[in-house]
């Protein structure tokens, strides 16, 4: 269901695996974090603040927005679910993160699916993209609707203008917009984030994680911003005391203005990205490569399924995402995350003799 599981094939069996199926920062944890555990080790002898005010004030001073208005969570997968409880019916696209469907259902909230839509671009590269008009008329039948921004598996981000119109018929209709910006950072595009309307539009909660960008998925935090109180305290009732752990607090505290790990981060990305994709679709067990603004490519397989293509891989010491489980895609999709120089060139070097 979810990548990153380096456990049942890999560790648990005595095997290192190079993991292309989780979509992490693969320069690591930042170096401010390190120099932080010794503050984090001096406070686990005690609870955290269970109001989290130094956490919230770092937050504030990051994204600009009254401290007030964040939601923690143990990961942003807490406050995905929890977000979605507080509705009884949802839509949700087509393909999607699979946490999504899976916190519907265990809520019991009414699931809608829109499907994306595909062409093919000039350079010969895929991409999905909303049909726009289509989401704003099947918003008809729900009570809210969830969007990310970049979408995981294909890394397509939003078009900011048409999802402003969303977010004012939902304004209007009392409806509620979840933006999920798990993979925001990975973009590199500086006003991408919908972060800037939480004021203007009460329906709208921003979602974002620690997690990936920063290279630490074992932390577990993330946020949410929302201006609207009533979703607010209707999520934090159902959250447990003390959520967030004492390494997460100095992670927030650190990492969020660590500006080497930023210009490092984004060096990797633009040196990267664009040739990894180009390189992939130079190997013919691939029918389509899309294009992304995340840090992981979609691909579609060519005479090859996802899970043979997924036990090719294993054989050779690889892990990738068989991503054929994701409503939309087939038993022919697959998802590779980006990784440094060293890693990527291995992962061409075993495609070239698959």
């Amino acid at each position: 269901m979810h990548g990153g599981d380096i456990y049942t094939e890999g560790k648990l069996k005595g095997q290192e695996l190079i993991d292309f199926s989780s979509n992490i920062n693969p320069l690591g944890v930042p170096e401010s974090f390190k120099k932080s555990l010794d503050e984090a080790l001096k406070n686990v002898v005690n609870y955290p603040d269970i109001k989290y005010r130094m956490v919230r004030e770092s937050l504030s001073r990051y994204e600009g927005i009254n401290e007030d208005l964040f939601l923690l969570g143990n990961g942003a997968a807490e406050i995905i679910d929890l977000s979605i409880s507080t509705l009884k019916s949802i839509l949700i696209p087509a393909p999607s993160f699979a946490e999504y469907h899976l916190s519907a259902e265990k809520w019991g909230v009414h699931i809608e699916y829109f499907h994306m839509k595909e062409k093919k671009n000039e350079d010969g590269t895929y991409s999905m993209y909303i049909d726009y008009e289509k989401l704003l008329q099947e918003l008809d039948g729900v009570e809210g609707v969830i969007l990310a921004n970049p979408n995981n598996p294909d890394g397509s981000v939003l078009d900011k203008e048409s999802v402003k119109k969303i977010l004012q018929h939902c304004q209007k209709t009392g409806k509620k917009v979840i933006i999920d910006e798990a993979f925001i950072h990975f973009t590199l595009l500086e006003d991408q984030s919908l972060v800037k309307w939480v004021n203007e539009f009460s329906c709208l909660l921003v979602i974002k994680a620690l997690t990936k960008y920063y290279g630490m998925p074992g932390i577990r935090f993330g946020y949410g911003i929302t201006s609207s109180k009533e979703m607010r305290d209707e999520i934090e009732k159902k959250q447990n005391p003390w959520n967030i752990n004492s390494f997460a607090v100095e992670a927030v505290k650190s990492v969020l203005f660590d500006d080497d790990y930023n210009k490092k981060s984004i060096e990797w990305l633009e040196n990267t990205r664009e040739p990894f994709v180009k390189r992939l679709m130079g190997f013919s067990v691939f029918n389509k490569v899309y294009r992304t603004l995340g840090n992981y490519v979609l691909c579609e397989l060519n005479g090859i399924t996802s899970k043979e293509f997924y036990d090719a891989c294993l054989e050779r010491g690889f892990l990738i995402r068989n991503a054929d489980n994701y409503r939309g895609l087939s038993e022919y999709n697959i998802r590779l995350a980006i990784k440094d120089k060293d890693r990527n060139e291995k992962l061409f070097d075993m495609l070239n003799n698959l």
